[in-house]
């Protein structure tokens, strides 16, 4: 018996001292490793500090920078992004900081940057960290090598330009909708005050509910609402340390995601449904992004015999989820911050103005003309350049790879600083915090001098797939506006860029709009 006894005991005691090891080995031993090898490849970096690294410094001065609004500037970098801006400005460019026991290296170089988005195999989407964050988006945003590749062959011809064309109806009805709410607004004085941010978000939603599902916006509402709740609930998760197996507790945090995620993809699958029993009786029309994902993924089944070759219901349900999320927030935000622009700097719209006023006159606007305004593709370029969607992009090698004169480790994630590089004096010059739409005057292969380091919509084969979809409604939407009215900045208006995973203005966009 006490040998059966002190047997259990050496048992229990090794179970323990293994568990023990391998959590000092994840929380300390492994970070140092990994420290040191950096340091030895000449790269400086913020010291590893045990299990948390650098995440409390950066929520900490993160929420000071929230906290009240900035100047009137475009430098809103050390606003938007305090944390790493220090870490960049402290330790150089290319650089690393600490998210949790993980090491992220920040890339600057264009060269390295090129090499990243050309090799998708190596250099995968970030899915370290916490799992959490894939309940916003997943589908082609999400899947990797063989998966993205049927993914994306799938999904392309929704999003073909000859495809295109045919939504632009649906965006004239939007964006007619919106202006309508704002003559009425108008109706009874010459100007008045808006903050045109909400009305933005609306016009992206109810654009994306026409054209991805051929629905109103008042259907699609509760989605939009879920999925915006969604994402304030996922960033809370993710600015916390993550623990594995933390998401399973149930807490008031995590019962909520749980519950809108499930409603969320329980109100895409009627859609799905219903628009499947319409196909079946002739009665669809695949004019929309969703039909035209139904009937390429049915055509992909019949010819490979449905040898796992097509995407699955759940798998057409994050591309749904994908569709919704991407759709409303990059053009809303591009729209809202190029009226903020113009707002301030009233020659450039002025300028816009009589471009339009040149193509279309008073005229609804079409694709031809559309793909004419060279000035608004300017300014569009140049409010990319200064406000872009997403300011960051992350990757994670999964081998060790060798990259420039640097040697990665399996499991380090990289950070290509969008939002610097964009911002960075030694590229655009001395103006570079300055809105200068002239800059791209001769394209954006002229003024980046071909170097990888203006990518609003991402690089590489993975470039943004919606891109010439977020582009096309922004233009049509630009133009009516100015057809109709003149604006500037309100007195009220409080300049404060933050991310919520894109770029928004903190406290909306007050206006004052005049009718034309």
């Amino acid at each position: 018996m006490e040998l059966i006894a002190v047997c259990c005991v050496v048992g229990v005691t090794s179970i323990v001292v293994s568990c023990v090891w391998r959590v000092l080995n994840w929380l300390w031993f492994e970070p140092k490793k990994a420290e040191k090898g950096l340091r030895d490849q000449g790269l400086d970096g913020s010291w590893y500090r045990f299990m948390f690294g650098d995440l409390k410094e950066m929520a900490q001065m993160t929420i000071e920078a929230k906290s009240k609004p900035m100047s009137l500037s475009h430098d809103i970098a050390p606003r938007v992004f305090p944390f790493f801006h220090k870490a960049v400005n402290t330790h150089g460019k290319n650089c690393f900081t600490w998210m949790g026991p993980k090491p992220l290296v920040h890339i600057s170089d264009p060269s390295m940057i090129r090499d990243i988005f050309a090799d998708y195999h190596h250099f995968q989407k970030a899915r370290g960290g916490n799992p959490l964050l894939k309940l916003l988006a997943r589908g082609l945003v999400d899947a990797e090598a063989d998966q993205w590749v049927k993914h994306r062959k799938i999904i392309n011809p929704a999003f073909h330009v000859e495809k295109l064309k045919h939504m632009v109806p649906a965006f004239y009805v939007s964006c007619s909708e919106m202006i309508h709410k704002w003559e009425e607004m108008l109706s009874k004085k010459s100007s008045c005050e808006v903050d045109v941010w909400p009305h933005l978000q609306t016009l992206s939603s109810d654009v994306i509910s026409r054209t991805a599902f051929g629905s109103s916006f008042e259907e699609g509402r509760k989605i939009f609402e879920l999925q915006t709740e969604q994402t304030e609930l996922v960033m809370k998760a993710a600015q916390s340390f993550y623990i594995p197996g933390l998401r399973f507790l149930p807490t008031k945090n995590n019962r909520r995601m749980k519950e809108v995620d499930i409603e969320v993809k329980g109100l895409i699958r009627k859609i799905i449904n219903k628009r499947v029993v319409a196909m079946k009786t002739g009665e669809a029309s695949n004019d929309d992004l969703l039909g035209i994902l139904l009937d390429s993924n049915y055509k992909e089944m019949k010819q490979h015999e449905n040898n796992g070759s097509g995407l699955s219901i759940e798998e057409i349900i994050e591309e749904c989820k994908l569709f919704y999320f991407a759709g409303q927030e990059t053009t809303g935000n591009m729209l809202v911050w190029t009226m903020i622009l113009l707002g301030q700097h009233t020659n450039w719209q002025t300028r816009a103005r009589e471009e339009v006023l040149h193509v279309f006159g008073e005229k609804r606007p079409d694709v031809d003309g559309l793909s004419r305004l060279k000035t608004i593709n300017m300014i569009f370029n140049e409010v990319l350049r200064l406000y872009p969607p997403a300011i960051a992009l992350r990757r994670m090698i999964h081998k060790d790879t060798k990259l420039g004169n640097l040697r990665l480790r399996a499991q380090t994630m990289i950070q290509l600083n969008m939002l610097f590089l964009h911002h960075d004096h030694d590229i655009w010059g001395d103006d570079a915090s300055v809105f200068n739409p002239e800059r791209f005057s001769e394209g954006v292969s002229k003024a980046t001098k071909g170097q990888t380091m203006y990518f609003p919509f991402g690089g590489g084969p993975r470039i943004c797939i919606g891109q010439n979809f977020a582009m096309l409604e922004a233009k049509m939407a630009l133009v009516m506006i100015l057809q109709c009215f003149s604006f500037e900045l309100s007195p009220s208006y409080s300049h404060a860029p933050y991310t919520v995973i894109t770029l928004k203005p903190q406290y909306g966009a007050h206006l004052i709009l005049h009718k034309l």
